[in-house]
């Protein structure tokens, strides 16, 4: 699962990307690495894994991660080849979710593509531009389907309805995901077709210094033109988010923060908003070797959660034992919660919950 940085150029994706692939923008205990140029798998910040570290004082500690990529810049007319238009189509047609960044400050030192800092026109034009390709996909596909719906076949009529409501959306400026269809119609005809603008969005209003902490009138504006969208906004000074990866210990960057009046870096919000955007969760095994968290579905099942530790754990799945993350803290350790008879067996039905601390027992 991988969330890829989109806009326009020049309103700071690839500095954004290169503070997150710096691990003292975080916290000492959260390093990053780069597996190719433009993807970077980064840690997610969790301060319940640093409490069970605490409490449980493992010989290493292994945190969640999310992927993160970095989309060249998108310019007018890339639907149709401009710049790296099919480039970055086929790389934003890769991710999971998507980062919009936003240029939501005012810098006559930093050329805007477009002459003028406007975050609502840049977002209309990066979204024509995906509504566009999402166009071509569902043209494409109406053209099979409008045959088989003029022979009476009555799945292959509801199929056109489905993808005629989405092609008048899209033609009338709507993104995918806003479009109002029926939810079995949406997972029967619509996920399958992987739309661009179909995909989770958080838009990123990169500011100045000056609004790290509230913000400004241009996140305003944004934040009221994306309400009905059911997107998430958040903003942060990418410049500044910068300045901090180059302090050189913890403690100088905590008080750089605190000048700000930040008590955490915008970027460690960003990433845990990520993980959000992705629809995962995160589960904690804790003994003496190793803390760690794990990354789910939301939803995922124990033996499904066992699976992502290795398949032999999913296959030979006999029972969870289960210590909701509160107990834990609250009791101190493992051994008094069981005394305290909080510790749960759950069977194959359990939904996991998000913080679960878990054992599994299986047989292969």
């Amino acid at each position: 699962m991988k969330a890829g940085i989109v806009g326009l150029p020049n309103v700071g994706k690839s500095t954004l990307f290169n503070c997150l692939s710096n691990a003292k923008a975080q916290s000492a205990n959260f390093p990053f690495c780069t597996i190719e140029p433009n993807i970077g798998v980064v840690n997610v910040p969790d301060a319940r894994l640093e409490k069970l570290e605490e409490l449980v004082n493992p010989e290493r500690v292994l945190p969640a991660t999310v992927e993160i990529v970095d989309i060249a810049g998108l310019v007018k007319g890339a639907s149709k080849g401009e710049g790296l238009g099919n480039q970055f189509l086929g790389n934003i047609r890769e991710t999971d979710a998507i980062l919009h960044v936003l240029r939501c400050f005012d810098n006559d030192n930093i050329v805007h593509v477009d002459g003028s800092v406007d975050p609502i026109r840049d977002k209309e034009t990066i979204d024509m531009e995906l509504q566009l390709k999402d166009l071509e996909t569902v043209d494409k596909k109406l053209e099979k389907v409008k045959r088989a719906a003029r022979t009476g076949n009555k799945e292959a009529q509801k199929e056109e309805a489905a993808l005629l409501a989405i092609k008048g959306g899209l033609e009338a400026g709507v993104s995918v995901r806003a479009i109002k269809i029926d939810e079995e119609s949406r997972l029967e005809f619509v996920k399958p077709l992987q739309f661009i603008t179909d995909k989770p969005v958080m838009y990123v209003c990169n500011v100045d210094e000056d609004a790290a902490v509230k913000g400004n009138a241009y996140v305003e504006k944004v934040k009221e033109m994306v309400a009905s969208e059911n997107a998430e906004v958040i903003f942060l000074a990418v410049g500044t988010e910068a300045d901090i990866t180059e302090l050189e210990t913890y403690e100088e960057r905590k008080m750089f923060l605190e000048d700000l009046g930040l008590d955490e870096p915008g970027s460690a919000k960003l990433i845990r908003g990520a993980y959000k955007l992705l629809n995962l969760e995160t589960y904690f095994t804790a003994g003496v070797k190793e803390v760690r968290a794990w990354t789910i579905p939301v939803g995922a099942t124990a033996p499904q959660a066992a699976g992502v530790i290795h398949t032999d754990f999913e296959k030979g799945f006999i029972r969870a034992e289960v210590i909701a993350y509160n107990d834990y803290v609250a009791f101190g350790s493992e051994s008094k919660v069981k005394e305290a008879g909080k510790m749960r067996v759950e069977g194959k039905e359990y939904i996991v919950k998000d913080g679960d601390v878990m054992h599994f027992r299986f047989n292969v």
